[in-house]
């Protein structure tokens, strides 16, 4: 049991991991909970979902495969991309620093959901002043409504890379299709759909084998950390850290967990049920470093290939994740290029829904609405009706004059900057009993969260006070 992936339900804990041979009868089962019926023991056992019963590893991973996976999405691969191209290898030690952090913020958030059965802003409305809980949600809708434009407009741009075409056509296409895969498709399928989707990011990798990368260079600037009092450099750290910790990813793995609970016989809240704390922790643990340490790898990959073909031919600006896979082409092949932009369109196609979802469940709760991605769109009209509202705004911003690696860089900066006070008030919550009931972070997430926290706000006003110099 303990280490395992599978959280498994308390009913149906020997069949779920198959350790009896035999699967155990409805009356036996009966039997372990007294004065429930056979039949309302087979009936339970019979309706539950059928990734419960399936736990092979991508069956197991989940919230954090999918968050950490949604982490690489074209806003990211256009700030790793200018920050290779930009200052080369140097700016890879981030990436070290920023990995423990961000499986520490996240792993807080997911149990943060887990314990309380609902997302950040649903325990930020309940326990706090609502004009935190607007101010926070604020923020967080400003920068996902910056980055879905964004990432619809790389995805198109990389689509006219690969076969040509006009590029607006493209951006109404990917929007379209965002706004209605979560809404038609039932939840647990569309999760597998996202979870096939997160392979996309492997083509980041295999451009990372087809470049010829100065080992060298790239230890010194990833062991022996570089610090440069100017504002570029210090922007380039900002977004790449607001990239890594982005207040999106608290958002949406948090209220994932909250979807598990609703869809997964027999799983509850923590502070309804603490003797699944042990499994559902272990869990999460597990599913955010997997997650997590795929993101940082695929980060690592993407600013290095930056380094190694655009920063030593001279190219240090990238107007956009598009631009730098053509720019791939001559450098490192026309495969490589190819790859790079087909791993553009694969993970938008993941990131666009988890963005415009996470600002939909943040909105919701805020104001009490019917949200949740396992309900019917007549079920949650305003919910769904934020997720196509958020999208078409997004959309609407590639027909504005804005250059879209200006919008792709300043939304990371800006979640770097919206990402502390929301990650000091989710610490707060996740360490109060009154929140969490029995299961409140221990010491070590304690000491991490904080950490990560401050060095969010040391971050950012590193680059506020570089910016008005």
């Amino acid at each position: 049991m303990k280490g395992s992936f599978q959280e498994p339900e308390p009913l149906v804990r020997r069949q779920v991991l198959l350790l009896d041979p035999i699967p155990p009868t409805a009356a036996a089962l009966a039997a372990d909970r007294p004065g429930k019926s056979p039949t309302l023991m087979t009936r339970k056992l019979d309706n539950r979902p059928a990734v419960s019963s399936k736990p092979g590893l991508l069956g197991a991973l989940g919230p954090g495969l999918i968050t950490g996976a949604s982490n690489d999405d074209p806003s990211s691969i256009a700030t790793y991309s200018q920050t290779g191209a930009q200052f080369g290898y140097l700016p890879t030690w981030a990436l070290l620093v920023s990995f423990p952090l961000m499986v520490s913020v996240q792993i807080v958030s997911a149990r943060l959901g887990r314990a309380t059965g609902r997302g950040i802003a649903g325990n930020l409305r309940k326990h706090y002043p609502v004009w935190l809980a607007y101010g926070c949600v604020s923020l967080l809708l400003i920068a996902n409504t910056i980055n879905l434009g964004a990432d619809i407009g790389a995805m198109a741009d990389a689509v006219r890379v690969i076969i040509g075409g006009p590029q607006l056509g493209y951006v109404l296409f990917f929007g379209c299709f965002c706004v209605i895969m979560p809404v038609y498709i039932p939840y647990r399928r569309y999760v597998n759909v996202l979870k096939t989707l997160s392979f996309a990011v492997l083509a980041y990798v295999a451009t990372f084998f087809m470049v010829e990368v100065d080992w060298r260079a790239l230890a010194s600037g990833a062991l022996l950390p570089h610090i440069a009092l100017e504002k570029d450099y210090l922007v380039a750290i900002v977004a790449i850290f607001g990239t890594a910790i982005s207040p999106y990813l608290f958002f949406w793995q948090s209220s994932q967990e909250v979807e598990d609970i609703r869809t997964i016989a027999d799983r509850k809240p923590l502070v309804q049920a603490p003797e699944q704390a042990q499994n559902a922790n272990s869990r999460i643990t597990q599913d955010t470093l997997v997650g997590m340490g795929v993101s940082n790898i695929v980060a690592l990959a993407i600013m290095v290939t930056a380094a190694a073909t655009l920063h030593v031919s001279g190219v240090t600006t990238v107007q956009s994740s598009a631009q730098a896979a053509e720019a791939l082409k001559p450098m490192a092949g026309f495969m490589a290029g190819t790859i790079f932009a087909l791993g553009i369109v694969g993970t938008g196609l993941m990131a666009v829904p988890a963005l415009a979802g996470s600002a939909a469940y943040a909105v919701g709760e805020t104001l009490h609405w019917p949200t949740g991605l396992d309900r019917k769109p007549r079920q949650a009209k305003a919910f769904y009706g934020t997720i196509a509202v958020a999208t078409a705004v997004g959309i609407v911003l590639n027909f504005s004059p804005v250059s879209p690696i200006e919008a792709l860089y300043w939304s990371a900066v800006i979640n770097g900057v919206a990402a502390v006070p929301i990650l000091a008030v989710m610490m707060l919550m996740s360490s109060d009993r009154r929140v969490m009931g029995d299961a409140p972070i221990g010491p070590w997430l304690k000491l991490l969260g904080w950490i990560s926290t401050a060095v969010m706000g040391l971050v950012a006003s590193a680059m506020i006070l570089a910016m008005l110099l």
